[in-house]
């Protein structure tokens, strides 16, 4: 059974939509890679200024926060949150900058923002931060408690 007219010519509209919603993107998605490529170069640098070793609430909010602004995928975050862990970090720190690192994104934030609304972008990033640090919190007392 052939495609009725109207059906071929609403697919290659959506076709069309999709193309420019996906071209309108791409500009936006180039600069989040740039600048977290470039977030994630001065993490080392952080890391071996001293900046950890105070308290341990102040060392875990200062890692949600830094771990909010870069972003990786998962398995790099394992990998540097063992190293900081044999560097001697608290547990209740690497998993505050591991959790956030994943979830939260301030640098990727423009494109979450453009597909899908700023409004929901703000609130997921904001919950998914106050849910690492509860997250690190539970980490530490689920470890103390075994």
């Amino acid at each position: 059974m052939p495609d009725s007219p109207g059906l071929t010519e609403r697919i290659k509209q959506s076709g069309r939509k999709t193309a420019q919603s996906f071209w309108g993107i791409v500009p936006v998605l180039l600069a989040v890679l740039l600048i977290a490529a470039l977030v994630v170069q001065l993490i080392p640098a952080v890391l071996k200024s001293g900046l950890f070793g105070n308290a341990v609430w102040l060392d875990t909010l200062l890692a949600a926060i830094i771990g909010s602004v870069s972003t990786a995928q998962p398995l790099v975050s394992y990998i540097f949150g063992g190293e900081l862990l044999k560097a001697g970090i608290d547990l209740m720190t690497v998993t505050a900058l591991m959790v956030t690192w994943v979830t939260v994104g301030i640098v990727p934030f423009p494109a979450e923002a453009t597909a899908l609304g700023a409004r929901f972008a703000l609130w997921r990033n904001i919950w998914a931060f106050v849910a690492a640090l509860l997250v690190s919190a539970l980490t530490v007392g689920v470890m103390h408690a075994l």
